[in-house]
Formats: structure tokens, C-alpha cells, sequence
């Protein structure tokens, strides 16, 4: 990949990534706050600017260094704070809260999507706005659809691992606990190995060819 593609390549993904991480934490503060915790909305992170949630490594690095290589892009933000002491029903209503951002992610797809038939139908009229259109929309579909599928995997610290926690019953629920400061490592080797993208890639195909067939798109 020469420097002109890397160019378009990060210009055509820097908005999608940028937005499917932020709203991703957003959505979880904006159900904490509904279920009784204020505290994301009190520290200013209730807000659209991205700027409030960059992680360095996360956000900015990881993504352009996997866009670079061609390889699954991913990425974080800052963690949104949620005191469970605050919420109603801790254990359940934390499910709930983690649960609100793989669902923000499944809209925004749903979303993209609809950006990328618009920019099909454009090209025709306006091809100079139409194909990077259709573009940012394919990549605003991918990464969403990633980080839903990646963020719903039982593994805590992600998403998915304390909808479980928070479901689960007490005893197996401390167990899930006692695995979160090992996550990450968890979440490595099962990249390294070549597991993560084992699992990932079946639903992935499945989901984007679901979208797919409801949008129309090729």
C-alpha cells in the first residue's frame, strides 16, 4: 500500500471508527444515568465529541496501525464511569448498561448501511460524492459490526462478560469477576492464535449478508 492509498484508506475509516467508539461509551452512560447513576454525565462524557473520549492507543494507534496492515480494524475509548452504587438494581442494571453498547453499534450499523445505498444510488449524478459515500458507509458497517461481535464475547472486562456477570447467578458471577483483570491477556492470545478471528468471522458473514439482502447492497 502506497502513501496515496494509506491516505484514503484512513480518511474513508477516521469518521466510522471514530463515532462507533464514542457513541459505543455514550450509549453506556446514557443507561446508567436512566438506571440512576449520573456519574458519566456529571465528568462530561454525555457528549458526541470525540475528543472527550480519545484513548491514544485505542483509539487512534490501534485502528490506524490495523487499517495500514489491511487487518480487522478494532479499536477502544476511554471507559465511560458507571458507580453501580448508584444503580437501582446493581447487578442487573449493569448488565443493562453494558449491554447498551454493542446495541448503539448494531443502529449505527444499520445506520451506515443506509448511508452506503444512498451513495450507490448517487453515482449516477454525483460519483464524486457518491464513492467515498459508499465507502465510509461499507466501513462504518464493518466496524460497528465488529466491535458489536467483539464486545458481546463473555470475556470480561468486555461487554458482553458483564451481561453475564450481571445474569448470572452470585457464585458464578464472582468467578467471572476474579477473570477481568486477565481479559485483555485472554483477549490476545485468542487474536495471536488465530481463534478470535475463528470465532468472529461465521456471524460476521452472516450479519453482513443480512444486511446486505435488507439495504440491497452488492
Amino acid at each position: 500500500m502506497n502513501f496515496n492509498d494509506i491516505i484514503q484508506t484512513v480518511s474513508i475509516w477516521a469518521i466510522p471508527v471514530l463515532f462507533a467508539i464514542t457513541v459505543h461509551e455514550v450509549a453506556h452512560g446514557w443507561v446508567a444515568r436512566k438506571l440512576g447513576d449520573p456519574t458519566a454525565f456529571m465528568m462530561g462524557r454525555l457528549t458526541l465529541n470525540p475528543i472527550k473520549h480519545i484513548d491514544l492507543v485505542g483509539t487512534v494507534i490501534v485502528p490506524l496501525v490495523l487499517v495500514v496492515m489491511g487487518g480487522v480494524v478494532f479499536g477502544w475509548a476511554k471507559p465511560v464511569p458507571v458507580n453501580y452504587r448508584n444503580l437501582k438494581n446493581p447487578r442487573k442494571d449493569m448488565a443493562l448498561v453494558a449491554l447498551a453498547g454493542p446495541m448503539a453499534n448494531l443502529v449505527m450499523m444499520l445506520f451506515w448501511a443506509l448511508v452506503m445505498k444512498l451513495g450507490i444510488m448517487a453515482y449516477a449524478d454525483l460519483p464524486w460524492v457518491a464513492v467515498p459515500m459508499a465507502l465510509m458507509g461499507q466501513a462504518g458497517i464493518m466496524i460497528n459490526l465488529i466491535l458489536m461481535l467483539l464486545n458481546l464475547l463473555p470475556i470480561p472486562p468486555l461487554d458482553g462478560g458483564r451481561v453475564l456477570s450481571g445474569l448470572a447467578p452470585a457464585n458464578i458471577s464472582d468467578r467471572l469477576d476474579a477473570i477481568e483483570p486477565y481479559g485483555f491477556f485472554i483477549l490476545i492470545g485468542l487474536l495471536a492464535t488465530g481463534v478470535l478471528n475463528a470465532i468472529l468471522m461465521p456471524p460476521m458473514n452472516m450479519i453482513y449478508q443480512a444486511v446486505g439482502t435488507i439495504f440491497g447492497l452488492p
